[in-house]
């Protein structure tokens, strides 16, 4: 049985991991969170004090980063451990984008992310999903907001978690910083495939942005 794969990319903040997730339960598809992937090593380095590429690259024929479901949600282990929940702070962001840019980490996760949509018909979110892992996806979309906008919801997000962590004004220039180095790496940067559907969501809230990337899909799939 043949499989769709649709891919969402974006920015940080923009609510790809949000909307790709309701997409894909709405679908009736897996959803297939790539960002908490290079979380779970970024924050394995972390832990381990690798910090140079040399180091990085030694530590990860230590790893293990496995994709488990419990009621359709995402639970990403490294050798075993569920660190789903510890994979959510700046600093374990800013890890993120650092080790994304490096070949040995993107090709260490390149072979699991392409047999999940083999395997599965997956809602995939990232940032070079739609331009290299899944380049021949039956629906590419290309989720963006403002920074100001993708800056409140990282914000409030961080808020109801842990109250007091950032100042907006802070958050705002983890998110600036954070586009630069996305878009600037020299391995897979941050850009919208030429067959990408843009979405905007600035002024859109979470069920209208459902809506718009719902559209999108059910127009390119014919639903």
């Amino acid at each position: 049985m043949k499989t769709i794969n649709i891919a969402v990319d974006g920015p940080s903040g923009a609510g790809k991991s949000t909307l790709a997730r309701r997409i894909a339960a709405r679908l009736g598809y897996i959803y297939v969170d790539t960002g908490a992937l290079y979380r779970a090593i970024a924050y394995d380095m972390l832990q381990h004090h690798a910090e140079t590429e040399q180091e990085i690259a030694e530590r990860l024929p230590q790893l293990r980063i496995s994709i488990a479901y419990e009621d359709g949600v995402q639970h990403v282990l490294v050798n075993g451990t569920d660190v789903s929940g510890r994979i959510r702070t700046p600093e374990v962001s800013m890890g993120a984008s650092r080790v994304s840019a490096i070949p040995a980490v993107r090709q260490f996760l390149f072979a699991l992310q392409q047999q999940l949509a083999r395997d599965h018909s997956v809602v995939m979110d990232g940032r070079d999903i739609g331009t290299v892992v899944l380049p021949d996806a039956d629906v590419k979309i290309f989720l963006t907001a403002s920074p100001e906008k993708r800056a409140m919801r990282r914000f409030l997000e961080l808020e109801e978690k842990q109250p007091g962590v950032q100042t907006y004004d802070e958050v705002l220039a983890d998110v600036i910083r954070r586009d630069e180095q996305d878009m600037t790496r020299e391995i897979s940067p941050l850009r919208q495939a030429e067959d990408a559907v843009l979405v905007d969501t600035s002024d859109a809230d979470l069920e209208q942005s459902e809506q718009m990337l719902l559209d999108v899909c059910k127009e390119k799939l014919k639903l």
